[in-house]
């Protein structure tokens, strides 16, 4: 019989560095999709800072508090990273959790804007894209989430299927960016 052994979604792959970028897996921990209940967003909201310290991500943004961090995912729904899910939540809140369905990834180091604007139809630079904005957008063929993270770092969210992928173009990427010097 097999002995089934649990790996991540991009064991063996990472981490990667080309030129001053580099990219490394994170282990996000628990991830749940949080989408409102009708008519208690407020609620969840006011659950979410009681039980986090960070609200209910207006779209297109991303909040941090700690190791917590609650990402816009889309019409209605927000992605809770790093914490298991209190009853406030599931009071407000449809909760799914995700926590082997995507493949985390973070990209840093000067130069990141330049690898990604190779692969994601959006206005990533500081000026447009500051620190806690978010997206969902295609990253190469592949929808995904992207989150500055920092000044010189994303995280890059995948489905779990396309990690192989993902780090494909993204080292394809880092490549063409490292040889322009």
């Amino acid at each position: 019989m097999d002995n089934l052994v649990a790996k991540s979604p991009c064991a063996g792959l990472l981490p990667l560095t080309v030129g001053r970028v580099t990219a490394i897996e994170v282990d996000a921990g628990t991830m749940t999709m949080l989408s409102p209940r009708k008519g208690r967003a407020d609620a969840l909201n006011k659950a979410m800072q009681a039980g986090y310290g960070l609200g209910y991500p207006a779209p297109n943004s991303a909040g941090v508090s700690g190791d917590v961090r609650a990402i816009w995912f889309g019409h209605s729904s927000a992605m809770l990273v790093g914490a298991v899910p209190d009853e406030g939540l599931s009071q407000n809140a449809a909760l799914v959790d995700q926590s082997d369905a995507w493949a985390v990834v973070r990209l840093e180091g000067e130069g990141g804007e330049d690898v990604l604007a190779r692969l994601v139809p959006v206005d990533l630079r500081l000026v447009s894209f500051p620190v806690g904005a978010t997206a969902r957008s295609k990253i190469g063929h592949m929808s995904g989430s992207v989150t500055r993270v920092g000044e010189d770092a994303y995280w890059l969210m995948v489905f779990r299927s396309m990690a192989e992928t993902l780090v494909h173009d993204l080292k394809s990427a880092m490549e063409a960016v490292a040889a322009r010097g």
